[in-house]
């Protein structure tokens, strides 16, 4: 078999293939076999028809066509590997020599990934909120574990937020009570937002006795009201700070050696965050750096998958799409812009990495691969011989291959940006990953990201 490729405009290949008789007579002759096997003839056993009985019955010219149809997609897929295409699209074939007799000739136009530019991404800069840790920080978490000790005391006084409120739910719908609304002796605390918009409102400044009435609009299963019969007003008194509470609600004596672990946890929670927000915005800000259009085949499978990934999300939590789209204000053509923003950051983010992978010359080994397949079976419960069988019949080893390389390229990215706090001033990289024993940095192959936002929602109004 002998291929030619030509670059067309549109990130289109055309692919000209041309097989010789003798190449070509082997899948004659496996043709032949399957249809013996499969045509079943009067007096003969299955496999054992004579070749020249099943021309006369089928007849040489549908033979042929058999033939091809059987035989073209593993010419084709021989000469996308010797071209080394990375295709997106399936083919365009237009036969152009022997569809009767004679050698087999054909023409494939198939679309292929682009190869973008990232011009500029050594000079790539990323700003992280300051790392350290404040004492008010420290006074918050402090006051958060004083409230799981604080007592309730009723008052006279009017709410406030804050404050413990006991209260009797009445829902009306449509001048009906409505029982899936209402609820009895439910504790509120004010001003968190936890009931409907306009509750905390309408909560401040009453008294036990008090009965305040708030609409709801956008309740699921259609607008009502709400009607709240406030029968009790418990303040939070919350302990001292001193040693003597320490002792009791930690296994530290002192209230400074319970501030110091606190503190220390501050600090590990806001380098971990740092170092998501810091992978998350490295590739936002390589992707920013791509201007070439987009191909729309490679929106479109995105949004697929994006739209899949929150049915299924969305079916685990028993919450179907309609509800989820009443529930977030949203229509489906809200909806439908969304998934394609997200799908459209995907696919940005995607050939970003791509093109970094090969500017840098990074790759996935065969080692790396057994390795990520080694996760997924340990996570999935199942071998990891079954797991790569799978991913081999259904095409997903190079995809996964990808993913390894691309999440390479993250860890090579995140090393190389520069990172500056909201001041300007440069973030010491090795204090940011330092943790307990290590100040070893992640090296990006323990989790394939290809992408920013893989996991948000659309209407989550994400910035970023």
């Amino acid at each position: 078999m002998r291929s030619t490729s030509e670059a067309l405009e549109g990130n289109r290949v055309k692919l000209t293939v041309e097989v010789d008789e003798e190449e070509l007579q082997s899948a004659v002759d496996d043709t032949f076999r399957r249809l013996a096997q499969e045509i079943r003839v009067p007096g003969f056993r299955p496999g054992k028809v004579p070749r020249r009985l099943l021309e006369v019955r089928l007849g040489s010219q549908a033979i042929r066509e058999e033939v091809i149809r059987q035989a073209l997609p593993d010419y084709y897929a021989q000469a996308v590997e010797e071209a080394a295409l990375d295709t997106i699209a399936a083919p365009e074939i237009d036969i152009t020599a022997g569809e009767d007799a004679g050698p087999l000739a054909f023409d494939a136009v198939v679309e292929v990934r682009p190869k973008v530019s990232i011009a500029g991404y050594e000079g790539l800069v990323v700003t992280l909120t300051a790392l350290d840790t404040t004492d008010e920080e420290i006074d918050a978490r402090v006051d958060r574990l004083r409230e799981q000790f604080a007592e309730l005391n009723d008052v006279e006084r009017p709410a406030t937020d804050g404050d413990l409120v006991t209260v009797d739910i009445q829902g009306i719908r449509d001048g009906e009570p409505a029982e899936d609304l209402s609820a009895d002796d439910f504790n509120y605390e004010v001003g968190t937002g936890g009931i409907i918009e306009g509750a905390d409102e309408k909560l401040r400044g009453t008294k036990a006795g008090d009965i305040v009435e708030v609409d709801a609009p956008e309740l699921q299963g259609g607008p009502g009201q709400l009607r709240l019969l406030v029968k009790q007003v418990r303040e939070k008194v919350l302990p001292d700070a001193d040693d003597a509470w320490a002792s009791d609600a930690s296994e530290f004596d002192t209230i400074d050696e319970l501030r110091a672990d606190l503190g220390t946890r501050v600090s590990t929670l806001k380098k971990l965050e740092a170092q998501l927000v810091l992978r998350e915005r490295a590739v936002e800000a390589l992707a920013e750096l791509v201007s070439d259009e987009l191909p729309a085949t490679l929106v479109a499978h995105e949004v697929e998958h994006v739209g899949n990934r929150l049915v299924q999300r969305l079916a685990s939590q028993g919450v179907a799409l309609q509800q989820y789209l009443e529930a977030s204000g949203q229509d489906e053509s809200d909806l439908q812009a969304e998934l394609e923003r997200q799908a459209e950051g995907q696919v940005r983010a995607d050939l970003a990495l791509r093109a970094l992978a090969d500017t840098e010359e990074i790759t996935a080994t065969d080692e790396e691969l057994v390795g990520e397949i080694e996760r997924m079976a340990a996570q999935s419960g199942r071998k990891a011989r079954d797991v790569a069988s799978r991913l081999a019949e259904s095409g997903g080893l190079e995809q996964l291959r990808s993913e390894v390389r691309n999440s390479k390229a993250v860890a090579w990215l995140v090393e190389h940006v520069d990172i500056v706090d909201e001041q300007g001033k440069p973030v010491d990289r090795a204090l940011l990953f330092e943790s307990e024993g290590s100040s070893d940095q992640p090296d990006g192959t323990d989790e394939v990201a290809a992408a920013p936002d893989a996991d948000e929602e659309p209407g989550s109004n994400k910035e970023g």
